[in-house]
């Protein structure tokens, strides 16, 4: 890739995560699986089911934790697919975009804490939105 490609996708990626006007906004059950609000803007090595290894941007939405599988629900803002999920046993290493933190192990431990960070930020802010109405 030319080198001025991911300073132009991180800028796109941060730009379209504010604001995020049709993002789930609350943990929901649907059927087996535990839905967990996620907001950011994340670069991957993934793996296909293939076993090909590709670069991923994704605008994350939402982390799905189920029987046996964990995905990470987003838009790949690099190629038209729309929204789709990625499983999270697939990625090999992701970059968030907005700290250029990068995580090579326990992705699904990190994912899960980003969820209820931004959760307990949610919370917070609408206690803060209420009290001021």
């Amino acid at each position: 890739m030319k080198p001025h490609i991911p300073p132009m996708v991180i800028t796109l990626a941060t730009s379209l995560l504010r604001p995020t006007r049709n993002a789930p906004v609350e943990e929901r059950i649907e059927g087996n699986w535990h839905v967990y609000p996620l907001e950011a803007a994340l670069e991957l090595d993934y793996v296909d089911q293939a076993g090909n290894a590709t670069r991923r941007w994704v605008l994350a939405r939402e982390l799905k934790v189920g029987p046996g599988k964990m995905l990470l629900g987003g838009i790949d803002i690099l190629l038209d697919e729309g929204y789709r999920g990625f499983r999270v046993d697939r990625i090999q290493r992701l970059e968030d975009a907005e700290t250029g933190l990068t995580v090579e192990h326990n992705i699904l431990d990190w994912l899960m804490k980003l969820a209820e960070r931004q959760a307990k930020a949610r919370k917070k802010h609408l206690a803060r939105m209420q009290a001021g109405a």
